[in-house]
């Protein structure tokens, strides 16, 4: 695939296998590996550890704009960091979790976010990106958009068995996500109108992977 310049862009809501599936496709493809969603839990985690109020947008945007942000895109080995400090570990915990739709939420955290995410891409002869808003807003223009679905319990079950959290609290909160994902005035999570949909909660990883494998190839060579 060395010849392959591409860009697979990968949405869906929390617990669809997005991270996983897109991870797998990037090493198939001998991509980058962009995983949005990781950006915006670490300015969440710079707005906690700055002890700005979630709801001053402006404190939130001063901190957009003077963290350093650095995002890995080997698909083996991704990773993060604020101003120099590793944040793989403390961005996937509870605190951030609970507070990132809302950071998520600030029309300039996303304005400067997508822009850094767009410039990634723009440097990258084949990657795979994934998030909320990436068919419809960062890279409208891939070569694949998809949009990975689940039901809501195989979601819950997913991240439960990850986080060994309790199925119940876990799918409430899931639930919480989805809607302020959904109905956030900027950028919602939605299905692009050109993205193929696809439901993994009768599909293993390695039937999703290369179903999108499948789907790009054959596009490329049309």
């Amino acid at each position: 695939m060395a010849e392959l310049r591409c860009v697979v862009a990968v949405d869906g809501p929390s617990g669809s296998g997005k991270s996983t599936v897109s991870r797998r496709l990037a090493r198939r493809l001998d991509a980058r590996y962009l995983d949005t969603g990781a950006m915006y839990r670490a300015l969440t985690w710079a707005v906690l550890q700055a002890g700005v109020d979630l709801t001053d947008p402006d404190g939130i945007a001063k901190v957009a704009v003077d963290c350093e942000l650095l995002i890995m895109t080997d698909p083996e080995h991704p990773s993060i960091s604020v101003n120099g400090e590793n944040v793989d570990a403390p961005i996937r915990g509870g605190e951030v979790t609970a507070a990132v739709s809302a950071v998520s939420a600030v029309p300039f955290v996303r304005q400067v976010l997508t822009a850094r995410q767009r410039a990634i891409i723009e440097e990258s002869d084949r990657i795979v990106v994934e998030g909320r808003d990436i068919g419809t807003v960062v890279a409208p223009d891939a070569d694949l958009k998809v949009f990975l679905t689940a039901s809501s319990a195989e979601r819950a079950r997913r991240r439960s068995a990850e986080t060994a959290g309790d199925h119940a609290a876990t799918e409430a909160d899931l639930a919480r996500r989805d809607h302020l994902d959904s109905t956030r005035k900027v950028n919602p999570l939605q299905q692009a109108a050109d993205a193929v949909v696809l439901d993994s909660t009768e599909l293993g990883i390695d039937e999703v992977v290369s179903e999108l494998y499948r789907l790009l190839t054959t596009r490329k060579a049309a």
